[in-house]
């Protein structure tokens, strides 16, 4: 009796094992760390990290290692003081316009460990510290974006259909003003938005040949719902694409978006990584103007004055074709014919209508794409591609005439994730320096031990060699969290310190309930044998049902909370589940090896 199966302590011995090794990692800490990522399409290779280590050399500045991965640079320190002086010494040696330089912590854990799939567990904002924004949506900004669409949409489609007008302008008050030649004009506008502009509702003006035409009041909702989502997305795929790791984004109320950067210290290089998120607009060359003039002061009316990113000027046409808020895809590869560089491009179903009108009659002429970001709170703008036009372009188009694969890289990069589709302004910021992260670590562990401590005593007192049972399977309960923890790539939060705390406080009362019952088999005459059976087969029931509604709750809290919420419930999920396996089947292993098989006349419980 009481004796498991050789497979049932080979898997106990195997999820052991399992837990230690990839619990392991989080031992090892973090080193702090400098990381270099390029801002276009700047090499990041050895040539760099040998110029890097060259400059810290000079200036006298001890440093580990600088690894090169996943296109960014990572120097490791032995302290922070090491790296707070190599900062300036990095950034004059590769240049801030080409490359952001960021703080950053960096996981000691061993190559070997991490070629086994070993990771240290993610820590939020108050365990690990770092920068935080709350960023305000203009919602305004998305009104105007939209009439000022429809004022060029209507142009196109005016023009298309011979409908004759004097002027279509944006109303002040919102809205879209057209006067038309005449009433029949007018007759055949209205029409034409009827049936090809379902979301107007049209009106009339102050004068006979005059119309105003009003966005409904629920397609604008539709419009900032969808801003908000696509300026989400945006910042996710920036802000990891410049390896900032486990970053938090997510919506606040109806138009603000909050953006955690754990591990990121310094709020100006935040901004950097941040401001690096851009809109992107297509333009027609004006190859009649006079660029020099132009330099000079005498821009024509319809055109604007731009430079690429070598310096040189170019003048662009006033008239925006196409903004990369239609764009679902881009990719990079190459050209077939030329075996050049080249991005390709898929717009969703309106982008192509757009595009297809604006460049039928473009073909054999240059178009740029313009690139433009907010640096220091100022819009920058830059070309960083003209291309000419060899056909009519619509849902698929490719653009050419890139230098590199490295740029045609970045430029993918840039039409999938560069397009904001509303302004955003930081509202509020807040850093968590390293030195509160780690005091919170260090309050957060030391009420665990307590707490943890007083069990284990409490459990050997009480329950004698049982007692010493429970309190091995309570410590493997916390390996086993931590490794889920690690494996899953889950944040650990303060308040997930406190599931933990909870969750050594479930599990030993599972272990409570089998050890009374057993006393009570042992107290009504039955076997030491058979009171251990009993007690673990009968408290079962009884302990399934506490979890499993506890399980619910946590699920609730995880579907419905935020924030600390969520870092409370995913540890206490996780350590339901733990708690199950080691207080029966792991206590229950150890009972079986101790005493299963043997003659008793007593147990030590």
């Amino acid at each position: 009796m009481n004796q498991y199966p050789l497979w049932r302590y080979l898997l106990v011995a195997v999820v052991i094992a399992a837990g230690a090794l990839y619990a392991l990692p989080n031992l090892y800490g973090y080193d702090p760390a400098l990381q270099i990522s390029a801002r276009r399409a700047q090499p990041v290779d050895d040539a760099l990290r040998e110029r890097v280590a060259a400059a810290l050399d000079e200036a006298g500045i001890a440093f580990k290692r600088i690894d090169l991965e996943q296109k960014r640079l990572l120097i490791r320190f032995p302290d922070n003081e090491s790296r707070s002086a190599a900062r300036d010494v990095v950034v004059a040696a590769v240049g801030d316009q080409d490359y952001i330089v960021a703080l950053n912590l960096a996981s000691a854990t061993p190559a070997w460990l991490r070629d086994l799939g070993g990771e240290q567990m993610y820590m939020g904002l108050d365990l690990r510290g770092g920068v935080h924004f709350l960023m305000q949506v203009d919602m305004n900004a998305v009104r105007v974006q939209t009439d000022e669409r429809f004022v060029s949409e209507l142009r196109a489609a005016f023009r298309e259909d011979k409908v004759r007008y004097r002027s279509i302008t944006r109303s002040k008050d919102g809205g879209i003003d057209v006067e038309f030649l005449n009433e029949e004009m007018k007759a055949r506008g209205t029409s034409k938005v009827a049936s090809s502009f379902p979301d107007l509702s049209a009106s009339d003006g102050a004068e006979p040949t005059q119309a105003h035409y009003e966005v409904s009041e629920q397609v604008l909702q539709d419009i900032r719902r969808t801003a908000i989502k696509q300026n989400l997305t945006t910042l996710r795929n920036r802000v990891n694409e410049f390896g900032v790791a486990e970053p938090v984004i997510q919506q606040q109320g109806e138009d603000r978006i909050v953006v955690q950067l754990p591990g990121v210290e310094d709020t100006a290089e935040a901004k950097k990584i941040l401001g690096a998120t851009a809109t992107l607009e297509f333009r027609m060359v004006d190859t009649d103007g006079d660029v020099q003039a132009a330099v000079d002061g005498r821009v024509p009316l319809n055109s604007k004055l731009y430079h690429d990113r070598a310096g040189n000027p170019l003048l662009l046409d006033k008239r925006i074709m196409l903004t990369g808020e239609y764009i679902i895809d881009a990719s990079s590869g190459i050209e077939q014919q030329t075996g050049s560089p080249a991005v390709f491009i898929t717009l969703d179903g309106k982008g192509a209508r757009i595009f297809s009108r604006a460049t039928r009659e473009q073909i054999g002429k240059p178009m740029a794409v313009v690139y433009i970001e907010q640096r220091k709170g100022r819009p920058v703008e830059e070309v960083i591609n003209v291309a000419t036009i060899r056909d009519q372009l619509s849902k698929r188009f490719q653009i050419t005439g890139l230098d590199t694969t490295d740029e045609a890289r970045t430029l993918a990069l840039l039409l999938r994730a560069g397009a904001l589709a509303a302004p955003i302004e930081i509202v509020e910021e807040r850093t968590v320096g390293p030195s509160l992260g780690q005091d919170n670590i260090d309050k957060g562990f030391k009420s665990m031990v307590i707490g943890m401590a007083a069990v284990l005593v409490f459990m050997a007192l009480y329950y004698k060699v049982f007692g010493l049972i429970a309190d091995l399977a309570l410590l493997l309960n916390v390996v086993l969290i931590v490794a889920l923890l690690s494996m899953l790539q889950a944040t650990l939060t303060l308040p997930g310190i406190a599931g933990i705390v909870l969750t050594v406080g479930m599990a030993v009362d599972a272990n409570v309930l089998i050890f009374e019952r057993i006393r009570e088999e042992l107290a009504n005459g039955v076997s030491p044998q058979m009171s251990i059976n009993s007690g673990y087969d009968k408290a079962f029931s009884t302990i399934a049902d506490a979890n499993i509604t506890t399980l619910i709750a946590a699920i609730v809290l995880f579907s419905f909370g935020t924030g600390p919420v969520k870092g409370f419930a995913v540890t206490l999920s996780l350590g339901i589940a733990t708690s199950m396996f080691t207080a029966i089947t792991g206590t229950r292993a150890v009972v079986n090896l101790i005493y299963g098989g043997r003659r008793l006349s007593k147990i030590s419980i």
